[in-house]
């Protein structure tokens, strides 16, 4: 049986990419829910927290997209980069737990389909 090695900067690529695109996918319905929260105003209960907890993870999510383009821009194989991307993987990794758990925040204090018809009026 023979084994290729594997190609460390191929690997790095395509995890990155991927993290990516579920990034791009969570900003894209964080902004969605911005735009929601902004509509329906200021008489939601909850509106000033999930403004908050939006822009907040919104804004690490931008930090997380561009620590994941500088780690591509890197060479994996030259041993004198590992402790700096070591570093800005370790980084990169606590952000988005911290975008995690406070998207679970922003889905606790989300709207039911109800809630907004009630605030925003009869149409």
């Amino acid at each position: 049986m023979v084994y290729r090695r594997i190609n460390i900067n191929h690997y790095a690529t395509k995890k990155t990419a991927a993290q990516s695109m579920l990034d791009v996918a969570l900003l894209m319905a964080n902004s969605s829910q911005l735009k929601t929260v902004l509509y329906v105003g200021p008489h939601y209960r909850f509106y000033i927290p999930l403004i908050v907890l939006l822009s907040l993870s919104i804004t690490l999510q931008v930090v997380v997209g561009l620590l994941l383009v500088f780690l591509v821009k890197y060479d994996l194989n030259d041993v004198r980069k590992h402790a700096k991307l070591n570093r800005m993987n370790n980084v990169a990794t606590v952000f988005v737990f911290f975008t995690v758990l406070i998207n679970i925040f922003i889905t606790a204090l989300g709207f039911e389909g109800h809630s907004i018809r009630a605030v925003s009026g009869p149409k």
